[in-house]
């Protein structure tokens, strides 16, 4: 219930609900993973109830398809896809620039391959997400397991000069063990506190010997749609340079909505 909801939920909702009209009849779609695009996927199975909306989606993880089959999408390989018209996903921060941190949810590897496979990506985020510089949230750097002590160990090195804040690197633990990705990977959190110079960082990153990839995105979002707690919305495109608003109506009590509310 929107009542129940609290303002991020809203703020999400709204972000969420405004992405799914971008998808039309037979687009090859990316769907993302985490809070946010649980709303979008949830919204695009009403769209297909209410309006006959048929389109063809590739999840970025386990948790995402799932949901997806629960709505009734047709879901495809990336590989029987070929080719996607868009991907919306969400993201943990995000900057004036279209720089994001991703990774939250542990499912940056599909979601960076997904989304730079796409002609468009589309970050639906509540308003909170948004930061002056990308590094409060802290960085995750996806590891092989294998050496991945040794792997840490030379991230810390190669952090002592960067443009960082902070240079702390954390395992991601689940129950006390290492998180393991959907591909069988590890996750390293780096506590940075503010990234200076987040393209070379990335770069510099992947270069590492058992990196697989990290959650920067950089020159990959084209359009962040940014939601309210009031059911505001607004729409900045990057290759336009331009600004919009719009208003969404927000759930009302004993809406199909109402489980997703934190």
């Amino acid at each position: 219930m929107s009542e129940q909801m609290s303002p991020a939920d809203r703020a999400k909702y709204a972000a969420a609900h405004r992405a799914a009209a971008f998808v039309e009849d037979g687009m090859r779609v990316g769907l993302g993973t985490g809070s946010t695009a649980a709303w979008l996927v949830r919204s695009l199975g009403q769209r297909q109830r209410d309006e006959g909306l048929r389109f063809r989606a590739v999840p970025t993880s386990q948790r995402t398809a799932e949901q997806a089959r629960e709505e009734g999408i047709a879901l495809v390989t990336l590989e029987e896809a070929g080719w996607l018209d868009l991907t919306i996903d969400g993201a943990d921060e995000f900057d004036a620039e279209f720089n994001l941190i991703k990774g939250g949810g542990g499912a940056l590897l599909r979601e960076k391959i997904v989304a730079a496979a796409s002609e468009r990506m589309i970050v639906i985020a509540d308003i909170g997400k948004e930061v002056g510089r990308l590094g409060a949230f802290p960085l995750p750097v996806e590891v092989i397991p294998f050496g991945w002590q040794a792997t840490q160990r030379l991230i810390e090195e190669t952090l002592e000069a960067a443009d960082v804040l902070g240079r702390e690197v954390r395992p991601r633990l689940a129950d006390g063990q290492p998180f393991v990705t959907d591909e069988g990977n590890y996750i390293l959190d780096l506590h940075l506190g503010r990234i200076g110079q987040p393209r070379r960082l990335a770069m510099v990153l992947n270069q590492i010997p058992g990196v697989v990839e990290n959650g920067l995105f950089v020159d990959i979002c084209d359009m962040v749609i940014a939601g309210y707690a009031d059911g505001r919305v607004e729409l900045r495109d990057r290759d336009r340079g331009a600004s919009q608003q719009d208003n969404i109506e927000l759930p009302r009590p004993g809406n199909l909505f109402s489980d997703l509310a934190e």
